[in-house]
This record gives structure tokens, C-alpha cells and sequence, in this order.
């Protein structure tokens, strides 16, 4: 199937050079990032007029690398880490933040098209969305407490894509048995408009036990009610599976890395148990934006959400429920003083969770005798507030939210049944931001939040089935400064941070034998850290390049320790928080021709890693070169075809993407793929202008 993909490939490009008209440039106003509109904060300004750590993926960023994952592009970002422990199994590190997850994505905000994505238990099903749910993603670096409620590690604002009047058909294969297919339709125009989307990815993986599936339906319809009135809506429905294989020692690693967890002793492998996840995820939601009059506009998300997990581990067999739903509604004013402006958001969000969680021992992939059988309810609500106030150079925004938590477990395994509840309340995360604007293209800022972040349902009852309602919120102080701007008629952007973050009452995740997962308060943190991002847009008059080539680079610098952690006879106090690298260097040159032709080279450096609190165990640097080449073409105005190629870890380098902190047994390494292939063609087709 690869060769006749790259037979097509070519004779598709070489008979589209000579017989088909050349692809007309792009604005080149989308490959700039000095006139991207950014939302986070409420503000709607360009990036480089908002006063915080913001990173702004574009879908041409999405499109640098194999159409199956947002993690490269997320990667390419500066402060911001995901990993991989086996295909479909993620987590998110938003400055150090992943120190919390074991799996998945916790203390990290997420929204999609403005619904919470993050259900009330403070997890997020980031696996759930396929790559092609993803139009653009905001991340907001640190607090963002002054309009997203409690949370430390950051938020992500992900907008999926919506289209007038086309059809799109993607098909892509490679390693490991790689499968991709996606297609969508857009029907309607203004006022009213749908897109209907569905994608089928599966993989063998990379090492053995690592079978990944996964199926994905959404529609996304828009209403024009009146002018500057818009009803959102989004549905969302996923089926993933996928094979988790465990994480190895370093003997076993480098022995063969793409092994599973064997057996050891009494403890069963992962293949023999069967370890996998069954994950299905339904979500829909409305989204009105309403312009009540000329100075106030209202948004108001409602929506419901489920998600059904089974789990079969090396340990047990978990079987989860989790129905939730909630709404988010906010005001904003926006007033016009003589040469200032004020705007004013205000608004709250609420959560309510119901879950049933039963653990079973596991026979072989099955559930077998139950252990555990609980009800967990939560609650998650918060009321914000937030002034912005424009004077001639200056921009000054202050906010702040006060925040709730409750959450009720009902252990009825036991008789009598037992109940134990904790709430974490009235905790006040205020925000101060000023960004003052030099001439030139240059602005600078400052920021002092702070976050408070109470711990998620799967941390107060981890996956050893201890309950621990003792484990205390997160709290901290994050100082920051930067600056922004453009030089050379704005085809240089630049944003560079500095940033001092505290956080008391650290949580932290430890292990035991079996694999289970527990959680402790660590003391105090000392975080401090420098972001960069450098991006260079190539085209010039007479140019043979589109606006969209650039050059591109991110670099990070972390320094982040343990200011004092004491656990029994243990002093960490000075040690470096493990799971993160010290420094990181993203880079990459795009090249996009005016008759179509683009090449995408990305490089990536991660620093070594510690892989436990003491320090003792650490992860290897590595290095990662990754290229895509394709060529794209309009044919009689209404159809686009893009045929592409390309190869992920050129280098063969051997690395552990998704370490397993502080493991029992040294169990850390989870091998990442080798040097591999793709190929994969796109189909668009035009009804209509745009």
C-alpha cells in the first residue's frame, strides 16, 4: 500500500506541474504572527498586544508533521511538554505541571469551541480528540485565575474547524500498520451552516502491546440569529481503544525497548493481563453570543458530557461511569472614555459530576471479583471578574475568581457503607497584568497571579483504592515579565519570558509495587524559568516563496527544585523536580512555493530529564529531526489536492517519551518510535467562494 501511495504521490505532482494551474499565495497575514487575534483573557487583541504567556498554534502548524497527533506541534512550543507512554495515552506538562499525572491530563484547563472540555473532577480526556477536531489551540502559560477559575499548571483554548460549502477526504498510511482516514462536509451557508466530520485512526504500534484504535464523530452547527448574534453548537462522539504495555526498567530497556511489562515473580505482565483502555466519550453543548446592546455582549455555554472507561490493568479491572454537565456565562462591557477604553468581563461557571467507579480483580482481561464499589460526586463552580483599562500606551488589566470544590465519595463495597467528603472553598485567585507599548513593535509587561488548584477526584481516590481526602489543594504565587514585538515590517516576531513561580503544598505522585498510583503533598517549589519564540517570515517582493514560509525557533529554560520536601527519613528539599528538562530547543524551516510545492523541516533537542524526587534515575537527552514534503494544487477552482510524504525521527534516536515519575521498582522508560514513514493525500472540494 506504501508504494503505490508514493507511486501516486509523484505521478500526481509531476502531472499537476505541467497540466494544472499553480496554487495562488496565501494571505500571508495567516503565517504571521503579528496580526493573529488572540482570545485569551478575553481580550481579542494580536498576540503581541496581550500581556501574558500565550502560545498560538495555527492548523499550518498542526500540518508540519504526520496528520495523526497535535503533539509534535504542541512540543514545537516553548514551556510546554506532552507525552506519549503508548499511542492514544497522554499527558500535558504546562511548566512542570505533568508532576500530577500519571496518565492523562490534570491541573491544566481545557475548553473547546468556549464549552469546558475539563470535566468537574478536574480531568481531561485529551485523547478523545482527533487531529482533525483541532483548528487552532490558545495556551496560556501558568494561572489563569482572573477569567478560568483555579488551576496552576495553565489553560488550553482549542477551536475546532468549520468550512462553508466543501468536502474534504484525507488518507494517510505508514510504520507500524498506520491507518488514517478522515472526510467532512459543510452544508449551508450563512445564516445557517453545518459540518459534519469523522475520523478512523488505527496503529500497531510502535512496541508490542500497543494496538491503537480510534473512532470519532462531530458536528458543529452555526446560527446568525441577528446582527453580531451567533448560536454555537457541538457534538462529539469518540470511541478509542488502545493496548498499554507498561513501563520498563532500564535493563529491560535497553535490552529490547520495545518489549511490554513482563512478568516479575508474582506480579503478572501486561500482555498476560491484558492491559488496555476502553474509552467512549459523548459530549454536546450550545454556545450563544448575544449583543444585548452596543456596550454589552453576553456568551452563554451549556452543555452535558459522559464518558465510560474500562480499564483492565496488571493490577485490577476498573469500570467507570462519568456523567457530568455544566454552564459558563459571562458579560462584557466595553465603554468608550474620550481616548481610553474600558471593558469589563464578569461572569461564572458551574459543574456537577456524577460517577460510579467499581474495580474488580482481573482474570485475563475480564473482571472477576469485586473489590471496591464507589459513588463519587463533584462539584466545581467559580464567579469571575475582570477590568482591562486602555490609556494611550498603557494596557492594564486586574481580575480575579473565587472558586469552590466539593466532592462526596460513597464507598458501598463496605458494610455498613462509608462516606467521606471534602470541601475546598472561597479560595480568591486574583491577576495583575500591565503591558505597556514602547514604539516600534515593541511591548513590554509584567503579571502577578495567583493559582490555587484543589486536587482532582482521580488523585482523592487513585487507582490503589486508598480514599485520601487529607490531600490539600496546591497553591502558589507566579511573578512574570516579557516582552513582544516585531521588527523588518512585521516579518519578524519575536516573545520572550521570564518568569518566578512558588507553589506550596505541591502534589506529587508515587507508585507501589503493583503499579497503583498514590498522592502526596510535597512541601514547597521553586520554580523559575525563561520562554522564548523567534519566528521569521520568509516572503519578499519578486519572492519565489508564499507568505507561509518562515523560519522558526522556540527555546526553554527551566530551573525547577523542591524548596522543601521532608518525607519521613527523605530530604528532597533542593533536588529537581523530576519529569521536566532544563532545556529544550524547537526549530524548524517551513517552505511553502508559489506553484505549490512546501517542505517542512522541525528539529527538536530535549535535555536530560530526572526520572524520580531523589534524583538518582535519569532519562538520556535526545534528539529528534522530523520532514514532510508535499505538493498542492487547485484544479478548476473548486478542487485542492494535497499529496505529501514524510519521515519522523530521521536520526533513529532512542528516547522515553512519557517517563513514569517516581515508579516502583525503577520502572520509568516507555519506549517512543524509531525512525519512521508516512505518505497521505488530501482532497477539498470547493462549491462556493469563501
Amino acid at each position: 500500500m506504501i508504494k503505490v501511495l508514493f507511486l501516486a504521490f509523484f505521478c500526481i505532482s509531476f502531472l499537476s506541474l505541467y497540466s494544472q494551474p499553480t496554487l495562488k499565495s496565501e494571505d500571508s497575514i495567516k503565517g504571521n504572527l503579528t496580526d493573529i487575534i488572540i482570545k485569551a483573557f478575553g481580550q481579542n487583541r494580536r498576540l503581541q498586544d496581550v500581556p501574558a504567556a500565550v502560545n498560538y498554534i495555527s492548523k499550518s502548524d498542526l500540518n508540519r508533521y504526520n496528520n495523526t497527533s497535535i503533539l509534535p506541534a504542541l512540543n514545537s512550543t516553548s514551556g510546554v511538554r506532552m507525552e506519549e507512554r503508548s499511542p492514544g495515552s497522554y499527558r500535558l506538562n504546562i511548566r512542570g505541571s505533568s508532576l500530577r499525572s500519571p496518565f492523562g491530563v490534570r491541573n491544566v484547563k481545557v475548553y473547546y469551541n468556549d464549552i469546558p472540555f475539563t470535566d468537574p473532577g478536574g480531568n481531561t480526556y485529551l485523547n478523545q480528540l482527533g487531529f482533525y477536531n483541532v483548528q487552532s489551540i490558545e495556551i496560556i502559560k501558568g494561572p489563569g485565575s482572573s477569567l478560568y477559575g483555579a488551576g496552576t499548571g495553565g489553560v488550553l483554548l482549542i477551536e475546532n474547524p468549520t468550512a462553508d460549502n466543501d468536502l474534504q477526504l484525507n488518507y494517510s498510511t505508514g510504520s507500524f500498520n498506520l491507518q488514517n482516514f478522515h472526510t467532512s462536509v459543510s452544508l449551508g451557508n450563512s445564516p445557517v451552516a453545518n459540518t459534519l466530520s469523522f475520523q478512523h485512526q488505527t496503529s500497531e504500534g510502535y512496541r508490542q502491546h500497543t494496538k491503537m484504535r480510534r473512532d470519532m464523530f462531530s458536528w458543529t452547527g452555526t446560527v446568525k440569529t441577528g446582527e453580531g448574534n451567533k448560536l454555537t453548537t457541538s457534538f462529539l462522539y469518540g470511541d478509542l481503544y488502545y493496548q498499554t504495555p507498561g513501563a520498563l526498567t532500564i535493563s529491560e530497556y535497553n535490552e529490547n525497548p520495545k518489549s511490554p511489562r513482563p512478568r516479575i515473580g508474582f506480579l503478572p505482565g501486561a500482555v498476560e493481563k491484558k492491559a488496555a483502555i476502553f474509552q467512549k466519550t459523548f459530549l454536546a453543548g450550545a454556545t450563544y453570543k448575544n449583543n444585548v446592546n452596543r456596550h454589552i455582549e453576553n456568551t452563554t455555554a451549556l452543555y452535558g458530557a459522559f464518558t465510560q472507561l474500562r480499564n483492565p490493568s496488571i493490577r485490577n479491572y476498573a469500570r467507570t461511569s462519568e456523567p457530568h454537565y455544566g454552564a459558563r456565562t459571562f458579560f462584557k462591557f466595553t465603554k468608550k472614555i474620550k481616548n481610553d477604553i474600558l471593558l469589563i468581563h464578569t461572569g461564572g461557571e458551574f459543574q456537577q459530576g456524577y460517577s460510579t467507579i467499581r474495580v474488580y480483580s482481573n482474570k485475563g482481561g475480564n473482571p472477576d471479583t469485586l473489590q471496591t464499589d464507589d459513588e463519587v460526586s463533584n462539584r466545581q463552580t467559580f464567579i469571575f471578574s475582570q477590568l482591562t483599562w486602555q490609556h494611550n500606551q498603557w494596557l492594564i488589566t486586574t481580575g480575579a475568581s473565587i472558586n469552590q470544590f466539593k466532592v462526596n465519595f460513597a464507598r458501598l463495597s463496605r458494610t455498613p457503607f462509608t462516606v467521606q467528603q471534602r470541601r475546598y472553598s472561597n479560595e480568591i485567585a486574583p491577576r495583575l497584568a500591565v503591558l505597556r507599548k514602547l514604539g516600534s513593535g515593541l511591548n513590554v509587561y509584567v503579571s502577578i497571579a495567583k493559582g490555587f488548584s484543589p486536587p482532582t477526584s482521580s488523585e482523592l481516590l487513585p487507582s490503589t483504592g486508598n480514599i485520601n481526602t487529607a490531600l490539600n489543594a496546591e497553591q502558589g504565587n507566579n511573578y512574570e515579565a516579557g516582552i513582544k514585538g516585531s521588527l523588518v515590517n512585521g516579518r519578524l516576531f519575536y516573545d520572550v519570558n521570564t518568569y518566578y513561580f512558588r507553589l506550596y503544598n505541591t502534589i506529587v505522585q508515587r507508585r507501589d509495587a503493583t503499579g497503583g498510583d498514590f498522592f502526596i503533598n510535597a512541601g514547597s517549589t521553586d520554580q523559575k524559568g525563561l520562554e522564548s519564540t523567534v519566528n521569521y517570515r520568509l516572503a519578499a517582493t519578486n519572492d519565489p516563496v508564499s507568505g507561509l514560509s518562515k523560519i522558526w525557533l522556540s527555546y526553554t529554560w527551566n530551573q525547577f527544585k523542591y524548596d522543601e520536601f521532608k518525607q519521613l527519613t527523605n530530604d528532597f528539599s533542593g533536588k529537581r523536580l523530576p519529569g521536566t528538562s532544563p532545556h529544550t530547543i524547537a526549530s524548524g524551516l517551513d517552505l511553502y512555493y508559489k506553484n505549490g510545492i512546501y517542505l517542512n523541516l522541525n528539529y527538536l533537542y530535549s535535555d536530560r530529564v530526572y526520572l524520580n524526587d531523589a534524583n538518582t534515575s535519569k532519562a538520556d537527552p535526545y534528539l529528534l529531526v522530523d520532514s514532510r514534503v508535499g505538493y498542492r494544487t487547485i484544479i478548476s477552482s473548486k478542487y485542492t489536492i494535497d499529496s505529501f510524504a514524510g519521515a519522523g525521527n530521521l536520526l533513529n534516536s532512542k528516547y522515553s517519551l512519557g517517563n513514569d515519575i517516581n515508579a516502583f521498582g525503577n520502572r520509568y522508560y516507555n519506549a517512543a518510535p524509531g525512525r519512521n514513514f508516512y505518505v497521505g493525500l488530501s482532497i477539498l472540494t470547493r462549491h462556493g467562494s469563501k
